[in-house]
């Protein structure tokens, strides 16, 4: 029978509807200005923080809506931004440095929509504000960290081939020079890194010399690696500050762009980015006089360092490990409960920990935490420079041949454990990095972005529906009917789908496909108006109308989503915000307007005698 669905397809529009409309509801509840509190370094925020942050309030008398601790983490919501702002200087004069007291907006998604994973629509940093940062590499520095790491492989490589050497030596960055003791040796040497580093570097013998030089795809390489390390790195960071929907991305060759929606404290994020703590392990140099050292006379092959209470060590300067080899670290307690780190190595961090120690048993050992950390002074070139902070954590001796796993003691706290911890777990930086732009986009902006996307939506949409209603009469309130539907389906998918993020560009999308929902319809029902003038009666004109339309609309909107899919491939940021609403918004308006209006238009009209279609 003609203009008749069978029950599953009543069944499956009524469930996609109703999927979209609850899940395009939390996007109804505005989010709460609020306060984010969280412990730096020793730092905990427990039962005892909420006790002072709430006396806090009190003593000056701001309202909060709600005050709670969740995951290590205070949250304190308040009803509007003049609140909110006067709580951070309370809540920051009572708790003082040890804590990160930054301003935030939190969702107030209702807890039954919270159990279903119903949560509001993400938004990008152009409408719900947030801060901007573009992170600049320190590739020079990459380089040096990697010529450490092959003058320390060259060393162990030769002393373990039995290779006798009289020195080797930075010549420039990427280029090394090695000094045997006669021409065999050179010989042996020069086997042995052929067989060794032939494909990374260029290697030159003059009589007992042999230079390597890093070649353009070996130094391309570090710096990719160096990048993707360090993207790494700050995505973990950023995770730890709780942000939902961050944006951390490679932009160019040497630079990371993050945007951080809803954060508004721009310089607490900058103190949260900027440093990343990470171990380096030494061996303590006992054959040269500290005291010694202390006045200045420093052997060429050491360092001096200075433990936490401030105590001289002198360390030889060649890394036997670095951070980047830790695949994970986790804070605990030694048999006599005091706090410790686990620490597990990566497979080729293992071999390196093994071969350091296995000739060093009995000698001391010494931990170091390296961090850096963004200062406000810049340098000659204008940007902002970086302090390198080093401390001794602990010195011990060597009692057995360590291997992938084992443990560093004399942690001052379980807090610091903690948080050493987790610095450690989020990765070690490549090289440092150092922020060359900041945007900071605040929440009225980011408000009136949202007013007035949302303003031209509705004025479209209401310019629509009346001339729907006008033109096409009964059949235009069905497809009104079918453009509400499909705004609500764009807004609940996008909400439902994980990354997916609503930008001011993203509102241009959903306007558009709003049109060309109508522009759909309008050529079905074109089509049936041409059906009826040719005597064609009203079941079959219907039938036809719909049938005869469905392969126009179907090549204008493929046509369309292989432009999506192209924008979104080759675009960035706004580009693909746009791209994404464009996409979403074919296939729910081909759903609505062929799908959606047909099932109206047969439950109204279908099976039935009718004279005369109201179109």
């Amino acid at each position: 029978m003609l203009n008749k669905y069978p029950l599953w397809k009543y069944l499956m529009l009524i469930v996609a509807v109703v999927i979209g409309f609850l899940y395009a509801t939390p996007n109804l509840y505005p989010e709460d200005p609020a306060i984010q509190v969280s412990g730096v370094r020793s730092a905990v925020v427990d039962n005892s923080t909420l006790d002072k942050v709430r006396a806090a309030l009190s003593q000056d008398k701001v309202q909060a809506k709600s005050v709670s601790v969740e995951n290590g983490l205070l949250l304190a919501r308040f009803s509007n931004t003049d609140s909110q702002l006067k709580a951070q200087e309370a809540i920051t004069k009572a708790l003082g440095d040890n804590y990160s007291v930054a301003l935030n907006l939190a969702p107030s998604t209702p807890a039954w929509l919270r159990d279903i994973d119903a949560n509001p629509m993400k938004l990008g940093l152009d409408l719900r504000g947030g801060v901007h940062f573009l992170m600049q590499v320190d590739m020079p520095e990459a380089i040096n960290k990697a010529d450490d790491s092959l003058e320390s492989d060259l060393r162990t490589g030769l002393r373990e081939e039995k290779v006798r050497y009289t020195g080797i030596r930075r010549v420039s960055p990427g280029k090394m020079k090695v000094t045997l003791r006669d021409s065999e040796n050179a010989d042996n040497a020069e086997a042995y890194l052929k067989k060794n580093d032939g494909s990374d570097y260029q290697i030159e013998r003059d009589g007992n010399s042999i230079t390597l030089t890093r070649t353009p795809a070996k130094v391309k390489e570090i710096q990719n690696y160096a990048l993707t390390q360090n993207i790494t790195v700050i995505r973990n960071r950023v995770n730890s500050l709780g942000v939902a929907e961050a944006l951390v991305q490679r932009q160019g060759t040497d630079r990371i762009l993050v945007e951080l929606p809803g954060v508004q404290d721009a310089a607490q994020a900058k103190r949260a980015l900027g440093g990343t703590a990470t171990l380096e392990f030494h061996m303590v140099d006992t054959e040269h006089d500290v005291a010694e050292a202390v006045a200045g006379h420093v052997p060429p092959g050491s360092v001096l360092y200075k433990d936490r209470s401030g105590r001289p060590v002198l360390v030889k300067k060649r890394i036997m490990l670095t951070g980047e080899h830790i695949q994970d670290a986790q804070s605990g307690f030694d048999e006599y409960q005091r706090p410790q780190i686990n620490i597990k190595l990566d497979s080729e961090g293992g071999d390196l920990m093994s071969r350091a120690t296995k000739d060093n048993i009995g000698k001391p050992m010494a931990t170091v935490m390296v961090e850096y950390r963004p200062t406000d002074k810049k340098g000659p070139d204008g940007k902002p420079t970086l302090k390198k902070d080093v401390e001794v954590i602990q010195v011990a001796t060597i009692q057995a041949r360590l291997g992938r796993s084992f443990r560093v003691t004399g942690i001052g706290s379980t807090q610091e454990a903690h948080w050493l911890a987790e610095q450690i777990s989020s990765g070690a930086l490549m090289a440092p990095i150092q922020i060359v732009e900041e945007r900071t986009v605040g929440p009225s902006l980011g408000a009136q972005n949202i007013k007035d996307g949302m303003n031209s939506l509705i004025y479209g949409s209401v310019a629509i529906l009346i001339f729907m209603a006008i033109y096409y009469r009964a059949f235009g309130l069905v497809a009104n009917l079918a453009l509400v539907m499909n705004v609500i389906l764009i807004v609940g998918i996008m909400s439902l789908i994980p990354g997916a993020t609503l930008t001011l560009p993203g509102i241009a999308g959903i306007v558009l496909t709003v049109g060309m929902s109508v522009d759909a319809n309008v050529l079905i029902f074109e089509r049936i108006r041409e059906e009826l003038r040719d005597g064609v009666g009203v079941q079959k004109a219907i039938h036809n109308g719909y049938a005869n339309a469905f392969s126009t609309i179907a090549d204008a909107n493929i046509t369309t989503m292989i432009t999506a899919f192209i924008l979104f491939g080759i675009g960035s940021g706004p580009v693909k915000g746009f791209a994404v609403t464009l996409g979403i918004g074919i296939l729910t308006s081909m759903f609505t307007a062929i799908v959606g209006t047909r099932a109206v238009i047969n439950l109204v009209y279908g099976g039935r005698r009718v004279e005369k279609l109201s179109i």
